[in-house]
């Protein structure tokens, strides 16, 4: 047993794969304290799990202990902790995707479906339309007139006004679409209205998002517009290839699948290959491949029991392990300088004004003008307000290709944190426990148990009574 000890191994590979062990279970440790803190403060544990990230990295661990920062986290792990990460977003929002109905008709027959032509569809078609445009356009126009503003003070010389101005306006139109995703399947509304609405616009919001930075990054590196034109045309037709042309050549799997409640290994060699290949077809193409994956959930079979066995699957797994990692590998790479002086904190409320006011007003007047309650749009505008990590991946793009500065990058990820911590009280505000209970069972159809009044939703309360 004297072999046993520990040693320093003269294999690399060996080597290697103890650093990444080390470094996964701290993550999965600090993951698990602060969602279950994220908890006890009333705020969804993805936000737990966002916050660990960023104590992992250089802002806290690196600061009082950076020798133990180092060791835990060194140079040659990160780039494994990157493919684990982006492997990890685009499995969990195909699993979004995938368990999205929206193939279901309002009243659930196919009478009614003749009946209306589709006409059901279409609308919500053009809601979401209108969601996606009003939580985007207000706060990129906003944004932009802030960053004209601060151009002056804040800018690289070598940036040009409209280049900054539309980075931050950009930035500011994000929504968190996977922190988002996953709020509304924590409390059970993913297949309310509310939730399919919120999720389709604030996926067409993060897909406007990345082709717009495609754009400046092409012009800031003198590339030209051509090159991300050409890579919006290759995501439309990829879009339309997995949508008509996949989604048909899936449907004996799914009529298997729903058959026999399980899927055989060879089945799931079918489904990781088709999500993991339009994942990295997007990434190829300059489009995140975290869309890529959604919209392979899109494409899958929209049997109940085929989503079921799906997500019975994988879901766990994917939460539990792989999704935190992504979490903290952007935690590692956020630096949150000191914000101080007059034009640094004056620069600061300006983006968060502009940022939250185009984000919630905006989004609230149109989930209203469509038919939702005050209420209703009220705790959308809240939620697509939050801006988690997705924004952080923009402005560590902008950071990287010199756009933004490290003052500015600063200050957005403040931007990020302080909308981010505020979307579940906003929305806990306009919705409370007793409305969004009736909300998630009118989206099962189940009668269900007298709603309680606290403060988690629907499947929270079943995992914290087992």
């Amino acid at each position: 047993m004297r072999h046993l000890a520990f040693y320093s191994p003269s294999d690399p590979n060996l080597e290697l794969t103890l650093k990444v062990l080390l470094a996964i279970l701290a993550v999965l440790a600090a993951s698990a304290c602060c969602g279950k803190l994220a908890l006890m403060v009333k705020q969804p544990r993805v936000l737990g799990e966002m916050i660990a990230g960023v104590l992992l990295g250089p802002t806290l661990l690196g600061l009082l202990l950076p020798d133990v920062q180092k060791s835990l986290f060194p140079a040659d792990v990160k780039p494994v902790l990157y493919v684990l990460s982006t492997i990890g977003l685009t499995l969990y929002m195909f699993l979004v995707g995938a368990g999205l109905d929206h193939g279901k008709k309002s009243n659930g027959s196919k009478e009614a479906a003749k009946a209306t032509g589709g006409k059901g569809v279409e609308r919500q078609g053009r809601h979401a339309m209108l969601l996606a445009v009003s939580g985007m356009v207000p706060s990129l126009m906003l944004g932009a007139g802030a960053g004209l503003l601060w151009y002056s003070q804040l800018s690289r010389n070598d940036v040009s006004r409209m280049e900054f101005a539309f980075f931050i306006g950009g930035a500011l139109s994000l929504t968190a679409f996977p922190m988002l995703a996953r709020i509304l399947y924590e409390r059970g509304l993913e297949n309310s209205p509310l939730g399919k609405l919120t999720l389709i616009a604030a996926s067409m919001d993060d897909v406007a998002a990345w082709c717009f930075l495609a754009v400046l990054s092409a012009v800031h590196a003198g590339s030209g517009p051509m090159s991300a034109l050409q890579s919006i045309l290759l995501a439309g037709v990829f879009t339309v290839v997995m949508l008509f042309g996949v989604a048909r050549l899936l449907r004996p799997l799914g009529a298997r699948v729903a058959q026999t409640k399980s899927f055989t290994p060879g089945q799931m060699y079918v489904v990781a290959f088709v999500v993991l290949g339009a994942g990295w077809f997007t990434d190829r193409i300059g489009i995140y491949s975290v869309f890529g994956g959604f919209v392979a959930g899109l494409a899958m079979p929209r049997d109940a029991a085929f989503r079921e066995a799906l997500h019975g699957r994988m879901m766990d797994f994917v939460s539990v392990f792989l999704l935190p990692i992504f979490f903290a590998f952007s935690g590692l790479n956020t630096k949150l300088g000191s914000v101080t002086g007059g034009v640094m904190l004056l620069a600061l409320g300006s983006f968060l004004a502009a940022g939250f006011i185009g984000k919630y007003v905006g989004c609230g007047l149109a989930m209203r003008a469509v038919g939702f309650t005050w209420r209703e749009s009220w705790a959308v505008g809240g939620l697509m307000n939050a801006r988690g990590l997705m924004i952080l991946i923009f402005i560590n793009i902008g950071l990287s290709q010199r756009i933004i500065t490290q003052e500015v990058f600063s200050i957005l990820v403040l931007v990020a944190v302080v909308t981010t911590a505020g979307a579940m009280p906003l929305y806990r505000w306009a919705l409370p426990p007793r409305a969004e209970v009736r909300l998630a069972l009118r989206a099962s159809g189940a009668a269900g148990p007298p709603p309680r009044d606290d403060q988690t939703g629907p499947r929270e309360m079943a995992a914290d009574a087992s």
